[in-house]
């Protein structure tokens, strides 16, 4: 299943929010979650329109509804789950 829209790389202005990471080894269909997390909790507002460009938002709902809860900051979650409509029942248990 192809998880991105139409992009094929990562900008530089991405490449930023991942630090942690080999920016030669990233791919934006394997690594996908850690992206989204990333922008989501990192992201300026270039960043957040790429993504939403790049990833159907269904895929980006469906990261913030299973990690969302331990990896994204409570301010971003919170932000988050009012902008893709997620109830707080609908978050998977965090595991941490």
């Amino acid at each position: 299943m192809n998880k991105i829209k139409k992009c094929k790389k990562l900008p530089k202005f991405i490449q930023s929010l991942l630090w942690f990471s080999d920016l030669n080894k990233i791919d934006m269909e394997e690594d996908y979650e850690r992206i989204i997390l990333n922008v989501l909790n990192y992201g300026d507002l270039d960043a957040i329109h790429w993504l939403f460009e790049c990833y159907p938002r269904n895929i980006i709902k469906n990261i913030v509804k299973k990690y969302g809860k331990g990896e994204l900051s409570d301010k971003s979650l919170n932000y988050w789950m009012l902008i893709l409509k997620i109830n707080k029942k609908d978050l998977v248990k965090t595991r941490f």
